[in-house]
C-alpha cells in the first residue's frame, strides 16, 4: 500500500498534547489521525466530543443519594 503525505499547521501546545495523549494510549499519532479520517469519510460529518475528567456536582449528589436509598432498601 502507497502514503500520501497530508502537511498541515497546527501550534505546538496542541500537537504536544495530542502526542502525549496518543503515547498514553499506547498508539501513534498518526493512528489517531488515520481513524479521524477514515471516521470523516464513512459518515461525512464532524463530531466533537467533551468528555469531563470530574461529574458534575448534580451527578455526584444523584449518585449519593441512589446509594443511600439502596443501603435503605429502596430500590425497585
Amino acid at each position: 500500500m502507497s502514503y500520501a503525505v497530508i502537511t498541515t499547521k497546527i501550534d505546538p501546545q496542541t500537537k504536544k498534547e495530542a502526542q502525549e495523549t496518543a503515547e498514553k494510549l499506547g498508539i501513534p499519532l498518526s493512528v489517531v489521525i488515520k481513524a479521524f479520517l477514515k471516521q470523516f469519510i464513512r459518515t461525512q460529518s464532524v463530531s466533537f466530543g467533551v468528555q469531563d475528567e470530574e461529574p458534575s456536582e448534580y451527578l455526584k449528589n444523584a449518585i449519593r443519594q441512589a446509594e443511600k436509598d439502596w443501603k435503605a432498601g429502596k430500590t425497585s
